[in-house]
């Protein structure tokens, strides 16, 4: 069976998971009676500190959202310039909020605070005034990287809004072993994929303030994401919650064992393994489809994120014998 290492959505349901689905107590999210749906985003909103919380069924329609309610039509969103909202969700901004994404450099990931309030004070001198900051955290394209504490304080601190993309926030908060809520603490929104890393089927959640996550929800029923009888999925989001965050540290390991592989294989490509802290690695090559292609005749699927950009990701499917197969192509790697 080949290792696939192109993402971490690709895990599929525990057992555990599959039980919950089945057993699952159900009734009409649109109405907001399905039970275990509500248990979701309330465990959800707990662990972010937030006072409420929405299912959807992806993380795009949740940074979606995010965009739809708190930025105004004509502004500006703050964003990274390789942040997923601006690179990989087709342009979804500009047709579902009618405003225009301002991409700034995020270098290692993040966004620095004075590069926000240049565009901030550069609504005075006759360009888009700017209603919304949205950072990203960990930062996949950085190969995840995490957010210094300190860092997400300032841009909370400047006076927008900030919706904070946690898609992997969890794994943000395994590895600096700092709480998911203080990571969230300085952004009004926050999602989080459960379909990553921690390996349920389906959806993300979005969490905030009481009154935008009700916006969020009519938001939600206009764009189609009403899913009804939801807590079948749910179920296996609450599996998700309760018992696949601590073991995050195992994917962790596992991506710097690949990183090292990557830094041996191609010592002078400028990729430093020791940035590798949470499940991904990215790294430059010349000749991406030549590298894929030789993982594939070694049963191993990787993915690319960018012209001469590979990524590897680790994930529950992937255990300690996988890696050291994808070790072993790499190495042999052209």
């Amino acid at each position: 069976m080949p290792i696939d290492v192109r993402s971490d959505t690709v895990t599929r349901p525990t057992p555990a998971m599959r039980q919950a689905m089945a057993d699952a107590e159900v009734g009409d999210d649109a109405y907001g009676e399905d039970p275990t749906v509500n248990a979701l985003q309330e465990l959800y909103a707990s662990m972010v500190g937030k006072e409420a919380a929405l299912f959807v069924p992806s993380g795009t329609m949740a940074n979606q959202l995010a965009v739809r309610v708190q930025a105004r039509r004509g502004t500006s969103v703050v964003a990274g310039r390789r942040s997923h909202v601006v690179a990989y969700e087709n342009g979804a901004a500009a047709a579902n909020s009618g405003a225009q994404l301002h991409a700034i450099d995020d270098d290692g990931g993040r966004l620095r605070a004075d590069d926000i309030r240049w565009v901030m004070e550069a609504a005075g001198h006759h360009q888009p005034v700017p209603s919304l900051i949205c950072i990203e955290n960990t930062a996949m394209a950085a190969s995840g990287a995490c957010w210094p504490l300190e860092d997400l304080r300032a841009v909370g601190s400047l006076g927008l809004p900030v919706h904070l993309d946690g898609a992997r926030l969890f794994n943000a908060a395994v590895a600096t072993a700092v709480s998911a809520a203080d990571l969230a603490a300085p952004a009004t929104t926050v999602m989080s994929c459960l379909s990553k890393g921690l390996a349920a089927p389906v959806g993300s959640l979005l969490a905030g303030p009481t009154a935008v996550i009700d916006e969020a929800r009519a938001e939600r029923a206009r764009l189609g994401g009403s899913m009804r009888q939801a807590g079948v999925l749910a179920a296996a989001g609450l599996v998700a919650l309760r018992t696949m965050v601590d073991r995050l540290a195992d994917d962790h390991a596992r991506a710097r064992r690949l990183a090292d592989a990557v830094a041996g294989r191609w010592p002078g490509a400028g990729f430093d393994p020791a940035a590798v802290r949470t499940n991904i690695v990215c790294f430059p090559h010349e000749h991406p489809d030549r590298l894929l292609g030789h993982l594939a005749e070694h049963d191993v699927l990787a993915g690319t994120i960018a012209p001469n950009v590979v990524r590897l990701v680790t994930h529950l499917d992937v255990d300690d014998d996988g890696i050291d197969r994808v070790v072993t192509a790499l190495r042999s790697a052209p």
